[in-house]
């Protein structure tokens, strides 16, 4: 019942004049009024959040149409989880963390079905324009399926990183609050996932190695 609840208060989004005005409540007291079952509060931390917690699925799994199950699901367990929610955390950081789960338990879940992963299959690939990314050369839309090709070669652990940083513009603290990796790891596995990301993308923007 809850679920179902859930995703009635995230299909109904698409609105986006409704209550504009109370967007600049804050988000902790939208968590608390949503702990009391306040359906409104939680569907603006939808509007609010549901945007970068898409684009960071997909950048992760790479498909459009999962990207947005993974994203209800995501924000079906946040909302069964509010009261976890601790007040002194960013919500955002909370989400992310959440997001993080779910995509890596789908990416595991696929891994099964298909021990061999397609990088040559096309797919629809339509980022959202609301994300730019530092390495803006990386978002040219003539290097999407390139860079979505790319991100499926880097490990697990890589591709979580790099998405966060380059894509998500996340500081590397609230990295290692999302994936508990020490800055130590995260600092290691962004350097390489660069480097490697660069290997196989420069090639396609003239770049010499």
């Amino acid at each position: 019942m809850m679920k179902q609840t859930t995703m009635g208060v995230i299909e109904i989004t698409g609105q986006p004049d409704a209550c504009r005005g109370t967007l600049m409540n804050s988000a902790e007291d939208l968590v608390e009024r949503a702990r009391r079952g306040d359906e409104e509060a939680f569907r603006l931390i939808f509007e609010r959040y549901g945007r970068p917690v898409i684009s960071f699925i997909y950048d992760m799994v790479g498909e459009r149409g999962l990207a947005e199950e993974l994203t209800q699901e995501t924000f079906v367990r946040a909302y069964r989880s509010l009261n976890a929610f601790r007040d002194e955390a960013r919500i955002s950081t909370w989400l992310f963390g959440i997001a993080k789960n779910v995509a890596r338990e789908a990416l595991r879940a696929r891994h099964k079905e298909n021990s061999k992963v397609g990088i040559t299959d096309q797919i629809v690939l339509n980022l959202p324009d609301e994300q730019p990314a530092p390495d803006c050369r990386l978002l040219d839309k003539e290097l999407n399926g390139v860079i979505r090709d790319a991100l499926k070669t880097l490990d697990e652990d890589k591709r979580l990183v790099f998405t966060l940083r380059v894509f998500q513009q996340r500081s590397y603290e609230e990295i290692a609050e999302i994936t508990g990796f020490s800055l130590a790891k995260l600092k290691t596995d962004l350097h390489r996932a660069r480097i490697e990301m660069r290997r196989l993308v420069s090639p396609y923007m003239g770049v010499k190695q």
